[in-house]
């Protein structure tokens, strides 16, 4: 079996100075597991994705728009996304968080929904 062991995400990946980092930390046909790094400021826009994902807060204080809500993201709060929600981060302080994409493995065809 292969996986993927990092003993201490905040040691092994620096806060950007200025922008947006992303780093993807496992990806295949189910998942995709990307953190994310923002420098003070920083913002993802308003947008939103076809799967369901997860947002777990390992450091810092964002803003987090879903669908019309504000809430405060700090370290530890995890957040769940239905596919198409509407939502956005503002960092407040320097952020570094997980994001988990859930892919659709029934394929194109919808043919095991139905089984």
């Amino acid at each position: 079996m292969d996986y993927k062991f990092i003993p201490d995400l905040v040691a092994e990946f620096a806060m950007p100075m200025d922008g947006i980092m992303s780093r993807v930390l496992h990806k295949d046909e189910k998942l995709n597991v990307t953190l994310f790094n923002f420098s003070t400021g920083q913002e993802l826009s308003t947008h939103s994705a076809p799967t369901p994902a997860l947002l777990y807060f390992i450091q810092g204080e964002a803003d987090v728009r879903l669908g019309n809500d504000i809430v405060a993201g700090k370290p530890g709060s995890f957040v769940y996304m239905p596919p198409m929600l509407p939502h956005g981060i503002s960092a407040k302080t320097p952020v570094m968080m997980l994001l988990v994409q859930v892919k659709n493995t029934t394929g194109d065809t919808g043919k095991a929904a139905r089984e």
